[in-house]
């Protein structure tokens, strides 16, 4: 399989499915991986940032410490994805499901997190405070129940009725 970059270069070629393989530490700057089966892949400390991993199923993957900085998992299935201490600013998550997932000292300043699946996630210590511009990370319509947000900086969020925390 290639991994492409938006203008159709190869990034990466791999033998075999993504599924489950291991890219940690890998430049993946830009590449494109929409509805891409995503599961158990390993990404940690790899550089994603401008990714675009959007309807992507993401289950259990590892992210962990990874650059996603302006990286999209618009409805993306990240259930139980580790992405503890990875760099999300600006990252946009709109409508996905985040269900489990482990979000530990993540950056998430400036993310769009409008209606995203956030029950049970683990965001102690996460950042999800104003962004270098002055403004917050987006959780309109979003569900927190459950959530674990010991430490977790919510500074400037914008939320609205529909926000379950």
């Amino acid at each position: 399989m290639e991994i492409k970059t938006p203008n159709g270069r190869t990034k990466l070629r791999v033998h075999g499915e993504l599924r489950g393989a291991d890219l940690s530490g890998k430049n993946l700057r830009g590449v494109s991986l929409e509805d891409t089966d995503l599961r158990g892949t390993n990404f940690s400390q790899a550089d994603l940032s401008g990714a675009n991993f959007s309807s992507a199923d993401l289950r259990d993957a590892n992210l962990s410490n990874a650059n996603l900085a302006g990286a999209r998992f618009d409805q993306a299935n990240l259930q139980g994805a580790n992405l503890a201490g990875a760099d999300l600013y600006w990252a946009s998550f709109y409508r996905a499901n985040l269900q489990g997932a482990n979000l530990e000292f993540a950056r998430l300043q400036g993310a769009d997190m409008t209606e995203v699946n956030l029950r049970s996630a683990n965001l102690r210590n996460a950042n999800l405070g104003r962004d270098n511009l002055g403004g917050g990370t987006r959780l309109n319509g979003a569900d927190l129940t459950g959530a674990s947000a010991h430490g977790a900086s919510f500074e400037d969020v914008e939320d609205d009725e529909r926000t379950r925390y």
